[in-house]
Parts: structure tokens; C-alpha cells; sequence
């Protein structure tokens, strides 16, 4: 249960939201969020310079319990105002024709704003995600994303920590945090990586298990 500071810090920051909030008709992303629900996502995009790089696709899933509702998914590509190099073609197989079918952004993100609604944010390495699609949340909303955001490496790290015996948690060894590992180690299915819904499905399945390995 939230201490009495705490959910009045929470009620304050939800007015002062509300009252700064840009476009009313989102005003639903400060409401309260369906009990036991996320949402996980993960974009892809031109670079990893969040000044500069457009997102190229973004992919997200609800979760509901310990279901991932991937039947009822999210998953749109976007149309870049600039060129898409040959070094991020590589990573994520997104060619400039493939791209240049996709959405402008602002409309992608509004769809996206609409899946989310309230629920918290799931993700790994989420606040690149987050950093960049709050370059166009920030005008439409007068802040950036609302949601609280989960990073999944850091309850694994948590998790591994747990692990330790006490006299090395102090000094404790540097812990693998990249997804191959992370998902071995918790014994769970590793897809195709840098395909958004598929970077989105593993980190809501690996938030699933930690969740309850950390209860």
C-alpha cells in the first residue's frame, strides 16, 4: 500500500499533468490504469543518437496477468523524413522502400497513445524507447510518456543480485545484462532480435517471470 506522502505526490503530479496537458482528447493516459495490466514495447530506429535518428517501427503488446495478448497487437512502420543508412538496413532489415509505405509519425504515435492507454511501460533498455518517442509525445501532450516504465534488465539485475550470497553483494561480480543472456538464463524462448514485436514479446515474457521471481 502507497504511503499517505506518496499518494499525495501522486495526486499532485496527476493535476499538475492535467492541467498542462496540450491536446484534451488524450486526456486518458492519466487515468488510473487497469489493475494487473502493460504494456511492453520497443521501437526500431535509424541510429541510436535520440537528437537526431527517426524511428523506422515500433511493436507492442499488452499484458494482462501473466498472458501476453499478442493476438491483439501493435505493430506499424514509420515513415522517416530522412534517409535510412545502410549500417541500420543491417541491423533491422528495414530498407527505405519498405519504410517509405509507413506512417508519418505523429500518427503512428497517436495509435500507439491509444494502445497504451494508463498502463505502465515495459521494456528493454526502455529509456531509449521512451527518450525517443517522447520527441513527439512532448508536443501533443505538453510532457513526455506519463506511464510508469519498468526496465526489464534492471529486476534481472535485481534478481541476480538476490542470488548472492550477503558478503558479495557489496562488491558483487559485473552481471551480464544482454537480452540472449538474460533470457537463457531464465529459461525462456530467444526470437530474432531487432524485430520490434519480437524484441517487445521477449521482454514482456522475461517481466512476467521476474515479476514473480522477485515477489
Amino acid at each position: 500500500m502507497a504511503s499517505p506522502l506518496l499518494a499525495l505526490w501522486r495526486k499532485v503530479r496527476e493535476r499538475w499533468l492535467r492541467y498542462h496537458l496540450a491536446l484534451p482528447e488524450f486526456a486518458f493516459v492519466l487515468d488510473a490504469a487497469p489493475p494487473g495490466e502493460w504494456v511492453s514495447l520497443d521501437c526500431e530506429t535509424t541510429g541510436l543518437k535520440v537528437g537526431t535518428d527517426e524511428i523506422v517501427s515500433i511493436a507492442a503488446v499488452r499484458i494482462v496477468g501473466d498472458r501476453i495478448l499478442a493476438s491483439e497487437r501493435f505493430e506499424v512502420l514509420v515513415r522517416p523524413q530522412g534517409r535510412v543508412s545502410a549500417q541500420s538496413i543491417r541491423i533491422h532489415r528495414l530498407r527505405e522502400m519498405d519504410v517509405a509505405q509507413g506512417l508519418p509519425v505523429d500518427d503512428a504515435v497517436k495509435r500507439l497513445l491509444h494502445f497504451i492507454g494508463p498502463r505502465p511501460l515495459v521494456g528493454y533498455y526502455l529509456e531509449f524507447d521512451v527518450a525517443m518517442l517522447n520527441r513527439v509525445v512532448f508536443p501533443m501532450l505538453g510532457f513526455g510518456l506519463p506511464q510508469p516504465q519498468i526496465e526489464v534488465s534492471a529486476l534481472y539485475h535485481a534478481h541476480k543480485m538476490r542470488q548472492l550470497p550477503a558478503h558479495q553483494r557489496q562488491s558483487p561480480p559485473e552481471i551480464d545484462l544482454r537480452l540472449a543472456t538474460l533470457m537463457k538464463d531464465l529459461g525462456l524462448p530467444l526470437r530474432e532480435a531487432h524485430n520490434p514485436l519480437n524484441d517487445a514479446v521477449m521482454a514482456a515474457l522475461a517481466f512476467i517471470k521476474l515479476r514473480h521471481l522477485l515477489a
